[in-house]
């Protein structure tokens, strides 16, 4: 018999991390704040429910994807909160991007109830997504992992446990200080190499054919060069999680200059940004539009 499975969070990732399960015969019952959001998965089959609790309390196996540590600790300890729920033997994921040591509170809470649990944070973008191609980054127990695998392989492909609780928030983090780095510096070559006359697509021509290839070129390059930053990842979340991660920095007593520097561009594009863009949106750092 499948496990029955909750989700909390339908945003540009859970909605199609929904529709996945749905596809793959799991019964499924969803949770979102705009309940429109929910509708849309009902009409394939979910169930709604009328909170986070009610969703733990019919699952077996629950996810949550939501957008910062406030809205996942509103979801877990709020008025309605899913831990008051979560059923003995049960298993909760995580695959929002939060801290280290709050999936790390999460482990202990869980573990109090009897469930396990797994910080498993994600990438892949919208389109990995959608084709169930996503890329979990964990922190938690083997044991627990392999019970909930059938369930995972729905939504991704590749499952990379790196510890205990907290290591896969951790790996996220830093991956994500990374790719930050390195669209910013796409953007950067972009830009000076345009203003010095030169097509942008003449660096990108060259960048692939060399050592500075590298598969973010695929998806960004022809973002920034196109200008359409209609949002895949959005720099709201990317900002948010380079600050999670310059935070973590600091408790460690590491410095992040490059991180530092980038993350005060990203800000300087933020607030100037006028609705929600990708975090590609960093080329538009010398247009302030």
């Amino acid at each position: 018999m499948q496990p029955k499975v909750g989700l909390i969070g339908l945003g540009l990732m859970g909605s199609p991390m929904g529709r996945n399960l749905l596809k793959a015969g799991f019964p499924l019952t969803v949770w979102n704040r705009t309940r429109a959001k929910s509708e849309k998965l009902a009409a394939e089959g979910a169930a709604i429910a009328a909170s986070p609790r009610d969703v733990a309390a019919a699952s077996d196996v629950l996810i949550t994807i939501v957008s910062d540590p406030p809205a996942l600790e509103e979801i877990l300890w709020g008025k309605e909160g899913a831990l008051s729920a979560l059923k003995k033997g049960s298993v909760y994921i995580d695959s929002s991007t939060v801290t280290p040591g709050l999936a790390r509170r999460i482990a202990a809470a869980c573990a109090e109830r009897g469930a396990d649990f797994l910080d498993a944070p994600v990438t892949g973008g919208t389109w990995g997504a959608e084709k169930g191609e996503l890329v979990f980054m964990m922190g938690g127990e083997k044991e627990v992992l392999d019970r909930v695998e059938p369930v995972l392989q729905a939504v991704g492909k590749r499952f990379f446990l790196l510890g205990p609780n907290g290591a896969g928030q951790t790996v996220k983090l830093a991956m994500n200080m990374i790719l930050a780095l390195e669209v910013e510096a796409l953007a950067e070559g972009l830009e000076l190499v345009t203003r010095s006359g030169v097509p942008a697509e003449r660096l990108i021509e060259v960048l692939q054919s060399s050592m500075g290839r590298a598969p973010v070129l695929d998806v960004k390059a022809p973002v920034i060069i196109k200008r359409d930053f209609t949002p895949s990842f959005p720099l709201r979340l990317m900002h948010k999680d380079m600050r999670l991660a310059l935070e973590l920095a600091k408790e460690n007593g590491v410095e992040l200059p490059a991180g530092a520097a980038a993350f005060a561009a990203y800000s300087a594009v933020k607030a100037a940004a006028q609705g929600d863009v990708d975090y590609a949106a960093i080329a538009n750092y010398w247009r302030k539009n």
